[in-house]
């Protein structure tokens, strides 16, 4: 199967800590449907504990790591002129575009999906509101 997502940190670090909503949406993919980044893999797996870190190698290596190249360098370096984004976004970005993925993501803040096509956000989480009074 050819894939259609690249998955941003986010969307593992959000199964990997419980999160229902990543959860659910990772569990209905298909084998091979998606696809992480070097800069996805890297940012996994360098937080959490050492039991973390175990489940966290496990995930990553359920997908095909893409490599970035010299023209996703340049698009990025392009990217973050244009748009503001911190470097790793723009790789990240890059990389969809040049793969012909959907980048898959909550961080609508950096990745608005109504002005980058690429993007797709398949859910939010809603801070709660703690009253302290």
């Amino acid at each position: 199967m050819k894939p259609v997502y690249l998955l941003d940190s986010v969307i593992l670090i959000d199964h990997l800590r419980g999160i229902e909503p990543a959860t659910k949406w990772l569990s209905k993919l298909r084998e091979g449907q998606a696809v992480l980044s070097v800069i996805t893999r890297a940012e996994v797996l360098s937080g959490g504990t050492d039991d973390e870190q175990a489940a966290a190698f496990e995930l990553c290596g359920q997908f095909e790591c893409l490599p970035l190249t010299e023209s996703d360098a340049t698009k990025a370096a392009r990217l973050r002129r244009e748009s503001g984004w911190r470097l790793p976004d723009a790789f990240q970005a890059a990389s969809a575009v040049r793969n012909g993925l959907k980048l898959v993501t909550r961080d609508a803040r950096a990745f608005d999906p109504k002005a980058h096509a690429f993007v797709l956000i398949p859910y939010s989480l809603c801070a709660l509101a703690v009253r302290t009074d």
